[in-house]
């Protein structure tokens, strides 16, 4: 953050500033373990912390001051009120983004995000010095942390934007300002919250609505909501199909060590190497080629972002080691995410196919039936050993067994009987893939596996 000191902060929000307003604001956060010298300490209150009981110890970090719902009893250091301390945060954001006149892609989609996020910004960064997103930051406590990373020398930000509730894209669309946004697919997540894809669809493209008309709207051309959606804004696809105006031909698979392909777009023709595994690494190819494409790049310099991309945290991230080969992408999963790894996996060169997979959440009502869509796609992909974990997932290895009696499964109702057991159900040469949304723990699976 640059520009701005303590009593900017409290003119913005709207907050009453106790203490002096003289100093300079060099950051924002929320954890007071990351308060740096001249940084904003935001405290929120949480189901489980309440951020107000570590005011005092953001102050002997060096906190410049905090911006709170309270001033805790004998606190004389600057502290700005407001009545609710998110929104603040998030009045201060879009107050901050509106100084920086650059492109900002905003990336959203049920599936994909992070990893289009760095493919572009990858992209991006060989011509430009080039703002994305950390983490998982992409939520209305994650976005603002994003943007007040936004410094002069910054040409261009590439921001990840999640939504799992109706009315969350609203929100933060209000702060990111996007000029242009990339959807990457219309899949089966947040359920629960969204009704089916098209609840989906409807706010996730809702963000479109605060766009100006001169934006542009990137969208995966081989999702069939995506294509079917019309805009006020410059739509350009991309995909396998042929009507994208920007998409692979020649994709050659090359196992864990990723894939070729050519990149049409009118007559330019784009030949790259992804360096990254999966089949859904194309995909990210073409987001970061059709963005770099319009945003004037040369066709080099969208060969360098691309071979230059490299995964993040557990991603279809392949390890061998003596014993197995494994894929630990087990950060989240959705139906579509781990149908995608479920067909990648089936490239690699490898004795046994296994699939230890886990419940995954949010899928409101048709949990039971999309969990068993999720075992027949194992099967269809040469799935030999699904093991399952967790009472929704029992019906991932019924939907094996059923669309191919020869799959063998195993489903354990918890983690801690399920890795006693993985010495004898897995054998050497082993394919694993581990996959679960992220609240069941599995890379305590990763760790046992990689450490046999």
């Amino acid at each position: 953050m640059t520009g701005y000191c303590v009593s900017d902060i409290a003119a913005i929000t709207g907050g009453a500033l106790s203490g002096d307003g003289t100093a300079p604001v060099t950051g924002v956060v929320i954890d007071s373990r990351a308060v740096t010298p001249g940084a904003l300490f935001a405290a929120i209150p949480g189901e489980r912390v309440d951020g107000h009981d570590y005011i005092a110890k953001a102050f002997d970090l060096g906190a410049a001051c905090c911006l709170a719902q309270r001033v805790p009893a004998g606190e004389n250091r600057p502290v700005i009120c407001v009545p609710d301390t998110a929104a603040a945060l998030e009045t201060l954001a879009r107050a901050y983004r509106a100084r920086f006149a650059i492109p900002v892609l905003g990336v959203t989609g049920s599936v994909g995000k992070t990893t289009a996020k760095e493919m572009v910004a990858s992209v991006l960064s060989q011509r430009w010095n080039t703002l994305k997103t950390e983490k998982n930051f992409n939520n209305q406590l994650g976005v603002p942390l994003t943007l007040f990373r936004l410094e002069p020398e910054h040409a261009a930000a590439v921001v990840e934007m999640g939504v799992s509730h109706f009315g969350d894209m609203a929100p933060l669309a209000a702060m990111v300002q996007p000029t242009a946004m990339l959807f990457t697919i219309i899949g089966h997540a947040h359920l629960e919250f969204l009704r089916d894809r098209r609840g989906v669809l409807q706010e996730k493209t809702s963000v479109l609505d605060t766009m100006p008309d001169d934006a542009v709207a990137f969208c995966n051309g081989d999702d069939d909501l995506l294509r079917a959606m019309t805009c006020r804004q410059r739509k350009v696809t991309f995909g396998l199909s042929v009507g994208c105006d920007v998409r692979a031909v020649d994709v050659r698979d090359l196992g864990d060590e990723g894939s070729t392909c050519t990149i049409v777009a009118g007559a330019r023709r784009i030949p790259v190497r992804i360096s990254a595994y999966g089949q859904h690494m194309v995909y990210a190819a073409l987001e970061g080629a059709a963005v770099g494409i319009e945003y004037g790049l040369t066709d080099d310099e969208i060969i360098r972002g691309i071979a230059a991309y490299q995964p993040v945290g557990s991603r279809a991230r392949v390890m061998r080691t003596a014993r197995y080969t494994v894929i630990d992408d087990c950060y989240n999963a959705n139906p579509d995410s781990t149908a995608a790894a479920l067909r990648s996996m089936a490239t690699l060169p490898a004795g046994r196919r296994v699939a230890i997979l886990g419940n995954m959440g949010e899928l409101g009502a048709d949990a039971a039936p999309l969990h068993r869509g999720t075992g027949a796609c194992a099967a269809e992909a040469g799935v030999s050993l699904v093991i399952t974990c967790g009472e929704l997932a029992k019906n991932i290895a019924a939907g094996a067994a059923a669309a191919n009696p020869a799959v063998v499964t195993a489903s354990f109702d918890t983690l801690d009987a399920l890795l006693p057991a993985l010495d004898e159900l897995l054998q050497p040469g082993d394919c694993v893939l581990v996959k679960a949304s992220h609240s069941m723990q599995f890379e305590r699976i990763v760790q046992a596996l990689t450490q046999a």
